[in-house]
């Protein structure tokens, strides 16, 4: 029952009263009630939290949590692109040419879920990665690369479930959830982080403010699950040989090289 619950109003509802709803609640004192049977269901892994479960005044405050220093490893070998985030990898694929992404068998057009014609157009022959964040994960977004954050801006409004079965039978939620992308440039390269709302609609906040970014650097976090899709440049990134739709992931882990 407990489960049901927290799959029904996290993970599935999208409406906009019970979201706002939600959303009070999580911030509310007395959503602390619920913080250790959620940390149970969701399997919470509690010895790498920087505070105990009863350190959280609110569910909100566990859902944007920090973990301890040290907790993830990030690669530095140069070259490398990390995961930001911990995450399920949902897909992988070239971007075709007719400038649409195929996930679960349904096309997305990525012309609508950038809203811009021009950024679209380096990114056609490319490859794309999309990774899925469960309630059970950590939330903050780390940056998978150390360049220049050349452009950031946001789309859509309504935020529809973004996991398997939303990406399967959803409103087309990759390109019509509301979004915050974020173009990165390292040399000559560029790359897209499509950071996609799962609920409410100011459910990302993003926490770095400068123009540079170094890899692993900490950059938004969501106030629920939710997905994150890198877009790369054709030719210009090489998939790591293990990294295939449902691996699990962690921050700083290798996804694959920037040639």
């Amino acid at each position: 029952m407990q489960k049901w619950f927290y799959r029904f109003f996290i993970e599935l509802t999208n409406h906009r009263l019970s979201s706002a709803i939600l959303k009070k609640f999580s911030q509310s004192r007395v959503s602390a009630i619920l913080i250790p049977s959620y940390a149970k269901i969701y399997n919470i892994n509690q010895a790498e939290m920087e505070k105990s479960l009863t350190e959280f005044p609110t569910l909100h405050d566990l859902f944007v949590r920090q973990l301890k220093k040290d907790s993830r490893q990030i690669d530095q070998t140069e070259n490398t692109v990390i995961s930001p985030v911990d995450a399920v990898i949902e897909e992988t694929g070239i971007i075709t040419d007719s400038k649409e992404m195929i996930v679960k068998n349904k096309r997305y057009q990525v012309a609508e879920m950038l809203g811009n014609e021009k950024s679209l157009a380096k990114y056609i022959g490319g490859t794309f990665l999309i990774l899925y964040l469960s309630p059970s994960h950590y939330h903050r977004i780390h940056s998978p690369i150390s360049g220049v954050i050349t452009k950031q801006w946001e789309l859509g409004q309504k935020s529809y479930p973004v996991n398997r079965l939303g990406l399967k039978y959803g409103r087309d939620p990759l390109s019509k959830n509301f979004r915050k992308i974020t173009e990165i440039r390292v040399n000559d390269s560029s790359v897209a982080m499509v950071k996609v709302g799962a609920m409410f609609v100011n459910s990302i906040e993003t926490t770095h403010k400068s123009d540079t970014v170094e890899k692993g650097e900490e950059i938004a976090y969501f106030t629920f699950g939710s997905t994150v899709i890198l877009l790369f440049e054709k030719d210009r990134f090489t998939l790591h040989p293990e990294i295939s739709p449902s691996t699990n992931i962690k921050v700083g882990e290798v996804l694959g090289i920037l040639e």
